[in-house]
């Protein structure tokens, strides 16, 4: 079901966060609890784009937000406060969240996204050099370990592909070496280039 005509008219043709005219369509809230008329907003495809993609955010751009927090629309208050908890960094932000205001239920909504989460406050696995370790990485042994259950050793040197974190512990990943799956400890891996 397409609510173009319904949001062009609500937002006058213009993004409802930055205002913009140009190349605007109806966009779906992530997370939103429906797809109705209320869980879209008339969006512009710069604000979408910056949206989905933080890392590639114009500071300056976002400086709409200071008035899209303010709208009457609910689904333009959750786009705009998941924006600012994205944008957390700049030195403007923390202020206008402090004075910003959503009624419970489109806190609930916004909050949805986990967008608010400080992605810095989680559990971090580190190497051996301090380099974060990743799902997926490899990394390679600096010290040849004892295997607790096995009839080998892990020798100094071996690379170990496509590990995994063990996410509740920072100082533990798991690898397959010779064909078992092993838990090393962090402090004796280098995550190779």
């Amino acid at each position: 079901m397409s609510f173009d005509r319904e949001l062009q008219k609500r937002s006058n043709g213009h993004c409802e966060l930055c205002g913009s005219e140009d190349d605007c369509a109806a966009y779906l809230i992530p997370q939103s609890p429906a797809a109705k008329l209320e869980h879209h907003i008339w969006i512009c495809k710069t604000c979408q784009s910056q949206y989905e993609n933080p890392a590639s955010a114009d500071a300056i751009h976002w400086r709409c937000l200071n008035d899209s927090i303010w709208s009457e629309e609910p689904g333009v208050k959750v786009m705009s406060w998941r924006m600012l908890h994205k944008l957390k960094q700049l030195d403007w932000v923390p202020d206008l969240l402090d004075i910003a205001y959503l009624e419970d239920d489109v806190m609930e909504w916004a909050k949805a996204s986990g967008d608010d989460k400080n992605p810095d406050a989680g559990v971090k696995h580190l190497d051996s050099n301090g380099n974060l370790l990743q799902d997926g990485d490899s990394v390679v042994l600096i010290k040849t370990l004892e295997v607790k259950g096995a009839t080998f050793n892990a020798k100094m040197g071996t690379v170990v592909r496509k590990i995994r974190l063990v996410e509740d512990n920072p100082e533990q990943i798991e690898g397959r070496v010779e064909g078992s799956q092993i838990v090393i400890l962090t402090k004796y891996v280098r995550k190779t280039t």
